[in-house]
């Protein structure tokens, strides 16, 4: 028996000899060994990530479901429980679950003009795009979209209106937008899922060369001019990039920035184009001001695009608006001018705090000229009825001159205010865009 354990131990190390004979004779091997089977473990981590959310779902089929996440859609096949802008009676609704104050975007947290007041964006004077989803059904890809991959209109819960939920990889463009002016403004609101990974990209908004606008972007490696932004929020880690490509097919400029985002809050996106110079903001905070994004001998048109590693993004209320205001010279020269960029609730006098940087440019024209005093006067469009329209636009002049007052110290007896309801159309009152240049705030000198 003890000669069997002195054997045994003789075998042992004479196997441990020759292990490490081999180990030393072919590192390489090693390494390349370990990277192997590092690499397989990652594979399989990664395959066991993937099961487990299979086996999740499946699961919770027969799970009681838990609350909703403010990003919750309902997409029930013939329930459709949006809240269009151009329904009245929904809007009445959709108004008396407000808190009676301007929110952020939930109910119960108030959001004032003097959160925005470093805000200085400026929209566009005329509305040329509206895309609310009102047309669409909901589950339907919209119709007046185009994409390489798929999408679908939903509505989520303790959100107002419809919504666009993008698919995780892909390109989107909306048909009705082509080649972008000069100067333009672009706004959209946006919200995405708690679960949204920090992993690869958010949404990303694109402005490629007209010629380009194709569902066969690369929006990895495109080489053409274009300039483009990332907007990718996360739970914590939230960060927004800029690229631009000039002619010669060389990234110019490229950086990144921490995302001033709110976390399960719509979130409303602006940006403006003046020339070459290329301005985005978050909510209140301008993120980005580059001065040579875009080549000036281009024409530039728009796209969406994905690379989503897990959660889901959201966009809705989107606006496109071209031109760049001359409140100054439209007012002491011209005598009038005249704005749809002052917003308000739906149905409603209460200004929305984006409202801020016109109100602001308003503002330091009659500080600049303290001898001039103007009438303010709010129009409408055409839905609902006369009545209500003409109380609502008297309603939405005050509001405006008291904002003016107590904002921005505009003494009151400069000011006057009158309404017109929906008797002076600049639109006609068919179609989105029309419906949104005729509900504007008109300043005439007196």
């Amino acid at each position: 028996m003890k000669n069997q354990a002195i054997g045994l131990v003789g075998f042992m190390l004479i196997a441990t000899s020759a292990l490490a004979q081999v180990r030393v004779e072919n590192p390489q091997r090693t390494v390349e060994r370990n990277v192997e089977w590092r690499t397989n473990q990652k594979i399989d981590q990664g395959i066991n990530r993937g099961l487990d959310k299979i086996e999740e779902g499946v699961g919770n089929i027969f799970k009681k479901k838990p609350k909703k996440d403010p990003a919750q859609t309902t997409k029930e096949s013939g329930s459709d429980t949006s809240t269009p802008d151009n329904t009245a009676s929904n809007d009445d609704t959709a108004e008396k679950k407000k808190t009676g104050t301007t929110t952020d975007g939930t109910t119960g947290t108030p959001k004032s003009l003097k959160t925005y007041s470093k805000f200085d964006f400026i929209p566009g004077e005329k509305v040329i795009a509206i895309e609310d989803f009102s047309q669409d059904a909901v589950g339907d890809f919209p119709a007046k979209w185009n994409t390489n991959a798929s999408g679908e209109i939903v509505t989520i819960d303790g959100r107002p209106g419809k919504w666009l939920q993008f698919a995780n990889n892909g390109i989107f463009y909306p048909e009705f937008v082509k080649q972008l002016p000069e100067n333009f403004t672009l706004e959209f609101d946006m919200i995405t899922s708690d679960n949204f990974s920090e992993m690869q990209s958010g949404l990303k908004v694109f402005f490629p060369i007209i010629t380009e606008r194709t569902l066969k972007f690369d929006q990895h490696f495109a080489s053409h001019p274009l300039a483009a932004i990332d907007i990718h929020p996360t739970n914590g880690n939230s960060t927004t990039d800029v690229w631009v490509i000039d002619k010669s097919n060389e990234r110019i400029l490229e950086n990144s920035l921490a995302l001033p985002w709110q976390t399960g809050l719509i979130n409303h996106i602006s940006i403006w184009k003046q020339k070459t110079r290329l301005r985005v903001y978050v909510n209140e905070s301008k993120v980005w001001d580059i001065p040579k994004a875009f080549l000036p001998d281009l024409t530039y048109s728009l796209l969406f695009a994905t690379h989503i590693f897990d959660g889901t993004a959201y966009a809705g209320n989107l606006r496109v608006a071209v031109g760049t205001p001359d409140t100054r010279s439209k007012l002491i020269t011209d005598g009038k001018f005249s704005t749809n960029g002052i917003l308000f609730d739906v149905n409603s006098d209460k200004i929305k705090p984006e409202s801020y940087g016109v109100l602001k440019d308003i503002s330091n024209v009659l500080k600049d000229n303290p001898t001039v005093n103007v009438k303010i006067v709010g129009h409408t469009d055409s839905d609902g009825d006369e009545v209500s329209n003409l109380s609502l636009s008297k309603r939405r002049a005050a509001s405006v001159k008291i904002a003016l007052n107590k904002e921005f110290g505009i003494a009151e007896s400069r000011m006057d205010t009158t309404g017109k309801g929906e008797s002076e159309p600049t639109s006609p009152n068919t179609t989105q865009e029309g419906k949104a240049n005729n509900r504007r705030v008109e300043f005439i000198k007196l």
